[in-house]
């Protein structure tokens, strides 16, 4: 009898052991899967991007602030409902919906200071500002590039500002509204209009080639640029040395000035700078009062979503040489 006792005791101590075992098994189990969830959930929340410059940067969540030093990307970012916590600095009074937002300097002169004290998550800027990244990695921010010498490039941020900040819908909205003004552009485009595209300032003019976004619009509006094989600047690639003996020579129909400065003074100061040549008088440009300063919000800088507008600013202009 105590023997068949002892016998039981053992068998239930064993059926205890064994439960034990299995619990814990299942409690192993489960948080070993509860861990390999939150490993899948946060590889599907972080956010992968290649910026305008082939850089490909990794974000473990959607970025909560960002701050940029071009007015064509604050209006992307505005036009994408995103939230903007520093923007390019202006001169005199800023749209009043921009008043409260930190102005951070601008792309030759960035404020660091005040970049520093608003630490965005993201800083968007030109790759200029490539000199300067180090300095903003090592307070936590990341510099997302982009760039604006095309329609294209202009699609292409939008499209990444759309992906890295969760607008990707909005974003293929915008860039379908650009893409149907490109096409209607295109469709309508009658015998190409020679044209001589300026970028200046007093002192200072370069003829804007294809591979600027001036150049591109213009292309894109039925224009022909005369300066297109005219050799690059080292340091300004989009743009060229004027030659008045080929401007003179290839004759162009319409004369456009891209200006950031007073318009009118800019023109009549370039004006002066041609009739230096005696021939510059005889261009049907001039001689048609085919000479015209392009707006300079449009055209002297990244127009944004504006580029639309630009876009028919410079057909529309073309549409009145007869």
């Amino acid at each position: 009898m105590k023997r068949l006792v002892s016998v039981l005791s053992v068998f239930v101590l064993l059926l205890i052991l064994g439960a034990c075992g299995t619990r814990e098994d299942k409690a192993a189990d489960k948080a070993a899967a509860s861990s390999k969830t939150e490993e899948v959930e946060t590889a599907n929340s972080s956010i992968e991007v290649t910026d305008l410059t082939g850089q490909t940067l990794t974000f473990d969540q959607t970025p909560s602030s960002v701050a940029t030093l071009s007015s064509g990307d604050l209006d992307m970012l505005l036009a994408l409902d995103i939230e903007v916590a520093g923007r390019p600095t202006v001169q005199g009074p800023p749209v009043e919906a921009l008043a409260e937002i930190p102005e951070i300097g601008n792309p030759h002169q960035p404020n660091f200071e005040k970049i520093a004290e608003i630490n965005p998550d993201v800083l968007i800027a030109a790759p200029s500002f490539k000199q300067h990244e180090a300095n903003m990695e090592r307070q936590g921010t990341k510099i997302v590039y982009t760039a604006a010498n095309s329609v294209e490039d202009i699609q292409k941020t939008i499209g990444l500002f759309g992906q890295l900040f969760d607008k990707e819908k909005e974003a293929q909205t915008i860039q379908d509204t650009i893409a149907s003004a490109i096409q209607k552009s295109t469709e309508e485009q009658a015998h190409p209009v020679k044209t001589l595209l300026v970028y200046g300032a007093p002192g200072t003019y370069l003829a804007a080639l294809p591979n600027s976004l001036s150049g591109n619009l213009l292309e894109l509006a039925g224009g022909e640029n005369i300066a297109s094989d005219f050799p690059n600047e080292e340091k300004y690639p989009q743009y060229a040395s004027l030659s008045v003996e080929k401007i003179i020579e290839r004759n162009p129909k319409m004369v456009m000035l891209i200006t950031h400065g007073e318009p009118e003074a800019v023109k009549a100061a370039f004006e002066g700078e041609m009739l230096k040549n005696p021939a510059w008088k005889n261009l049907d440009a001039v001689k048609a009062g085919n000479v015209i300063v392009l707006p300079s919000h449009l055209f002297g800088t990244n127009p944004g979503t504006k580029v639309v507008e630009a876009l028919h600013v410079m057909k529309d202009s073309l549409g009145q040489v007869k």
